[in-house]
């Protein structure tokens, strides 16, 4: 009988392909395959693993949860696992960093809460068209690919994608030009040709676009301008949120607070699908049932995302300990890099990783890095990006050992020697 995965599934699947095992069960850092292999997993389901796999203080619970009999789907009714998520997620997020959002469960994925954010913009401000940037990645829905700049992605849509611009992203055209001429000009020239757009969307970090980073003056010149013009400001935290760049929130320390926030992958802690939408209250313009969808309700989503919440996000320990491990992981790409010429470490946080100045370079070591038991990708228009995602908990042990293999892989392809003896 011929491989079921080969002879059934679409031809779409991708991330099986590079990575070609069967997997049998996962725990903190490592996935296992069922012919007993040990793979160490700097991947973190693209980010909806921030705490590991079958983390045991968010998987009590779930099967406490699952095996009472409480309920599972619930659209968007009132339940008591719904009320205890958004009571932590109030008090231990938004009410410390003083952040005032109401809160909108979308659709369990980030295509769904970027959607609804572009759809509550135009309704807000009765404008149609939305900036995005080069390099960008939103999701694979329509709305979201129009505002997406990968070009192998927006032809899958299969037709134009409209009411949408891109326009360079920070670093994009080499600090050739100051940064935001274009636009500045064209909001203030009436004969520009420019739509006035009803919002702008941003991440802070570029996660599938190559690891760029956003620089906080960047950040808060693009913040000003939206002031200026009553153009609504959108975060797409959905990968660079959840703790992955440092704080809760990717834009906390960049002296911006954006009108609506997108999150998803990690917050529901444990991998379970789960989205928001988060906006300020005088966005709250939606009719009931204006927006919805089947799968609102995750309460065991909530279950898990709550627990997250409680374990991780009390105070402001987690956030040193992730500071502490992010320091390791850019010495060793750092190390890793310079053995290379032209090669350089890019992003922020525990999202990081080396781009290659040959664009073939970063595939090879991510395919060589698996070979030798580390689950890692790579990102870029050109998959130039060795990309870096171990979860948020990760030993300094493992995350050691995860990158000499990086290092043993790079060494194995670039035939360049690397010593990472400085690395904690």
């Amino acid at each position: 009988m011929s491989d079921i995965f080969e002879s059934l599934e679409s031809e779409v699947r991708s991330y099986c392909r590079g990575w070609n095992t069967v997997f049998d069960r996962a725990s903190g850092s490592f996935l296992y395959s069922e012919d007993g292999h040990e793979y160490l997993d700097f991947f973190s389901g693209a980010g909806a693993l921030n705490y590991g796999h079958n983390h045991p203080a968010l998987l009590r619970p779930l099967l406490e949860y699952l095996l009472s009999g409480a309920v599972v789907h619930s659209l968007d009714m009132k339940t008591k696992a719904k009320r205890r998520f958004l009571e932590t997620f109030h008090e231990l997020i938004l009410k410390p960093r003083d952040l005032n959002y109401k809160v909108m469960f979308p659709g369990p994925t980030g295509t769904n809460s970027v959607e609804a954010a572009l759809k509550l913009a135009r309704k807000a401000t009765g404008r149609f068209h939305v900036l995005g940037f080069t390099n960008a990645f939103h999701g694979m829905t329509l709305g979201s690919l129009a505002v997406t700049g990968n070009s192998m992605k927006r032809q899958g849509a299969g037709i134009p994608l409209t009411h949408a611009s891109s326009i360079p992203y920070d670093g994009f055209l080499a600090g050739e030009t100051p940064d935001f001429l274009w636009l500045r000009s064209a909001l203030a020239d009436s004969g520009s040709g420019l739509e006035k757009p009803a919002a702008v969307i941003v991440e802070t970090v570029q996660g599938e676009g190559g690891l760029r980073a956003a620089r906080a003056s960047w950040l808060r010149e693009l913040s000003e301008i939206c002031r200026e013009h009553d153009i609504l400001l959108i975060v797409d935290d959905v990968q660079a949120g959840c703790g992955r760049t440092g704080t809760f929130f990717s834009f906390e320390n960049t002296g911006i607070v954006p009108d609506i926030v997108c999150l998803s992958k990690s917050i529901s802690g444990f991998g379970l699908p789960l989205a928001l939408t988060l906006f300020k209250p005088e966005l709250d313009l939606w009719k009931p049932g204006e927006h919805n969808g089947t799968f609102r309700g995750n309460n065991p989503a909530f279950v898990t995302g709550a627990a997250a919440l409680e374990h991780f996000w009390q105070d402001r320990k987690f956030e040193q300990e992730i500071a502490a491990v992010t320091a390791q992981l850019h010495e060793g790409l750092r190390l890793i890099a310079n053995a290379t010429e032209g090669a350089t470490v890019r992003g922020r946080g525990l999202l990081a990783g080396i781009h290659y100045p040959d664009p073939t370079a970063a595939g090879k070591i991510a395919a060589e890095s698996f070979s030798r038991g580390l689950l890692v990708e790579t990102s870029g228009p050109e998959g130039e990006v060795l990309k870096t995602m171990p979860a948020l908990t990760i030993s300094t042990t493992e995350l050691r050992h995860g990158l000499e293999i990086l290092a043993e892989a790079a060494e194995a392809i670039t035939g360049q020697k690397i010593v990472l003896r400085t690395v904690a």
